[in-house]
């Protein structure tokens, strides 16, 4: 994958070095985080949203870093992800008649953060919070993301990232609040349901973006994209981390599924093909 000298936006807070954040009671409730937007690498969901609710989230006092562009790699990488995904997603809108908002910001910070959803913990992964608009990640998540889990490659950190801008969209086409009534757990629950239309999305940025932008994309950064959505399928982590599947207690999808929608819309373009809420066929 090529993306040094990609147009960047400056659409960063970066609030890395700047220490613990308090949490305070009140606000829409700590199942946002949970229900919403975010990887859980050997994290059971309930684990974190007990963790969450334990520090009375989501009032946790968020602690505003410099926006703009930033210098580092890693910073820089993040930035020219988002502002590709920017340049694919305005024109797809504008051609049925919409308009795409980029998120507020992609925040980075360390360790935890204060978000409008509660407390953000490193723990969870990259997430996206519907409540201030904003996607949040803790770069030293690269890591574990090979170390643990393999899925190399710089393609596959573009593909955790458009997956999060990818709930953003749906917050913005309300397919978040549909996600909700048909419930948050369950091979065909509606946290699987969302969770496999923000692969599509992710799919449908990584088709288009070598045509909007510098970057460059071949065939094994795609395998290497579709090997990381397979890495995080609900029945690998629980295989590897619990030695047997529950898909009861499914959140993300399955490997072979998470594949497949990344897939789908990468073959397709179209985000029409990632209508997850439209079929009995996950």
């Amino acid at each position: 994958m090529e993306w040094e000298g990609g147009r960047q936006s400056g659409n960063i807070e970066d609030r890395r070095g700047l220490g613990p954040v308090a949490a305070a009671g009140g606000g829409i409730g700590a199942l946002v985080l949970a229900a919403v937007g975010y990887f859980v690498f050997g994290v059971d969901p309930q684990t974190t949203l007990n963790a969450v609710e334990g520090v009375q989230a989501p009032a946790a006092q968020q602690q505003e870093g410099p926006r703009g562009s930033v210098q580092d790699e890693g910073g820089r990488f993040v930035d020219v992800i988002e502002t590709s995904n920017t340049d694919v997603w305005g024109p797809i809108f504008a051609r049925s008649g919409g308009r795409y908002v980029p998120p507020t910001s992609v925040v980075l910070y360390d360790d935890q953060t204060g978000t409008g959803c509660g407390l953000g913990q490193s723990a969870m992964g990259p997430f996206y919070c519907p409540a201030d608009r904003k996607v949040y990640l803790d770069l030293s998540f690269w890591n574990e993301l090979e170390s643990r889990f393999g899925a190399k490659g710089e393609f596959a950190r573009a593909y955790v990232i458009s997956h999060e801008i990818g709930h953003h969209i749906q917050n913005q086409l309300g397919a978040t609040r549909q996600a909700d009534r048909l419930g948050r757990r369950g091979a065909e629950s509606g946290s699987v349901r969302l969770e496999l239309q923000a692969d599509c999305y992710a799919g449908v940025w990584a088709r288009h973006a070598p045509e909007v932008s510098s970057i460059r994309i071949t065939r094994a950064d795609v395998e290497d994209g579709l090997g990381a959505a397979a890495a995080v399928g609900d029945d690998a982590i629980q295989s590897k981390a619990q030695g047997r599947v529950m898909p009861d207690s499914f959140t993300h999808g399955t490997s072979e599924q998470r594949m497949r929608w990344f897939g789908k819309g990468y073959d397709a373009g179209k985000p029409a093909a990632c209508d997850t809420f439209a079929t009995d066929d996950l």
